[in-house]
C-alpha cells in the first residue's frame, strides 16, 4: 500500500499538474455561471497532514465557509473547498440574481450550490485526464472559525495526520480589483492515490 507522505517529487508534481487542471474547469464552470469572464491565477499547492495544511491557508480564528463533499466511483475519499468568509460573501454576490433580497438562506444555498459545481468541475477532470468513473456526494456546509471547522472536519476526514493535498486558486473577473480566494482540499483513499499514480504512470 502507498505511503502518501513518501511521495516523490515526481509524482507530486504530476498530481499539481492534475489539480491544475481541475483549476482550469472550475473557472470555466464559473465563467459559465456568471456570463463573464474568469482567469484563473498560477495555483499554489499544499501537501502534508490536514491539520498543519489547513493552519498554513488560515489563521484559526479566521471564519471561514466550507463545503464538504465525498466522492465514490472507480476512486473514493473526500473533498473540502474552504473560501475565506469575505470571498465567500463576494462570490454570492456576484452569484445572486437580480431583484432577488438577499437573505442568509440564499446565500447559503447559492454557495453550496456553487460549490459543488466548483468540486464536480474539479473531479470531473481528474476523471476525464485518467479515464476513471467519479461520482460526487451531496455537499455539506460549515461556516465557522478555522479551529472549530478543523475540528469538525477531522471528524469527516478522519484522522488530523491524514495526507492531503490543498490547491489554492484564485479567480479573476478582471473588472474586480480583488481575486477570490479558493482552497480545494483532495483526501483519496490511499487505494484510489495508488489507482490514480498507476494511471499517471508512475508507479
Amino acid at each position: 500500500m502507498i505511503d502518501a507522505k513518501n511521495l516523490t517529487v515526481k509524482q507530486i508534481d504530476a498530481l499539481t499538474e492534475v489539480a491544475n487542471i481541475g483549476g482550469g474547469h472550475a473557472a470555466t464552470s464559473l465563467s459559465q455561471l456568471l456570463g463573464k469572464k474568469v482567469m484563473i491565477r498560477v495555483p499554489k499547492l499544499y501537501t502534508g497532514q490536514l491539520e498543519e495544511v489547513i493552519l498554513k491557508i488560515a489563521d484559526p480564528n479566521d471564519v471561514v465557509a466550507s463545503v464538504l463533499l465525498y466522492f465514490l466511483g472507480d476512486l473514493t475519499g473526500r473533498t473540502l473547498l474552504i473560501y475565506p468568509y469575505e470571498d465567500a460573501q463576494e462570490l454570492t454576490r456576484l452569484l445572486m440574481p437580480e431583484g432577488h433580497e438577499s437573505t442568509i438562506e440564499l446565500q447559503e444555498s447559492l454557495l453550496k450550490e456553487v460549490s459543488n459545481i466548483l468540486s464536480c468541475a474539479y473531479m470531473n477532470a481528474l476523471g476525464e485526464l485518467l479515464g476513471l468513473l467519479i461520482l460526487p456526494s451531496v455537499p455539506g456546509m460549515i461556516i465557522d472559525m478555522v479551529g472549530a471547522v478543523l475540528s469538525s472536519v477531522i471528524v469527516e476526514f478522519g484522522n488530523e495526520k491524514d495526507f492531503i493535498f490543498c490547491i489554492e486558486t484564485q479567480f479573476d473577473f478582471g473588472d474586480f480589483n480583488k481575486p477570490l480566494s479558493a482552497y480545494f482540499l483532495l483526501l483519496p483513499d490511499n487505494s484510489s492515490l495508488e489507482v490514480m499514480l498507476k494511471k499517471l504512470n508512475l508507479l
